[in-house]
């Protein structure tokens, strides 16, 4: 899917969104992830082998709503054809923005809440026939496989830069990261606003794609 070169540039903007999203978690939530559920599985195992019952029942809060997100974004897109990314970007611009909302309203916890919520939604961008994802957006480890993988192919005599729009996607989600954590040393937990703003923005431009789009 990553060859076609309007789902490199969604994908890229949105694992750069999650990127993002995370490195603003990462520090709020001291180590614990907003998007990377892997690295919260890992902690949950560290933190249960420590008996450290507070922090490990916030890595399976976190988990579990992030699961959550993965299946409301599952049911919002079902059936809704070439409209259903918008319209997934929609809903998840108002997730963001209603977590930008509670922390000016001094709710921080819901922030978190809302925001992890949104990154589940997030996956289900690329969703496959089938309810599998087709591209990871929030997770990065299987796009490094791949790099590694498509590279051992081009040294066999295969295509030669197959590897390079997986490449663009890891480099989108670190540079995301990089601005989150920035955004968040300056402003806290408001630097959720730009992910909000930013969401809309891939929204609207999304939408007026698949409203010029003849219908099949």
């Amino acid at each position: 899917m990553l060859t076609v070169r309007s789902n490199l540039a969604l994908a890229c903007a949105l694992s750069a969104l999650a990127g993002y999203v995370d490195g603003i978690g990462f520090i709020h939530l001291s180590g614990l992830f907003i998007s990377f559920m892997s690295g919260n599985s890992t902690r949950l195992g560290v933190m249960i082998a420590e008996f450290n019952w507070p922090k490990a029942l916030e890595a399976l809060k976190l988990i579990a709503l992030f699961v959550v997100g993965a299946g409301l974004g599952s049911l919002i897109g079902h059936g809704r054809g070439r409209h259903r990314r918008w319209v997934l970007l929609l809903a998840e611009a108002i997730l963001l923005g209603a977590g930008a909302t509670a922390y000016e309203l001094d709710l921080s916890g819901y922030t978190v809440v809302a925001v992890v919520l949104a990154m589940g939604l997030e996956n289900a961008m690329f969703q496959a026939e089938g309810g599998t994802t087709g591209i990871a957006l929030t997770y990065m480890t299987g796009t490094l496989v791949r790099i590694g993988q498509l590279l051992a192919v081009a040294l066999q005599g295969g295509p030669r830069l197959a590897w390079f729009p997986h490449l663009l996607l890891w480099s989108a989600m670190v540079t995301g990261a990089a601005i989150g954590t920035t955004a968040y040393l300056h402003v806290h937990l408001a630097a959720v606003w730009f992910a909000a703003g930013a969401a809309l923005l891939i929204a609207a431009i999304v939408g007026l794609a698949a409203w010029r789009k003849p219908a099949r």
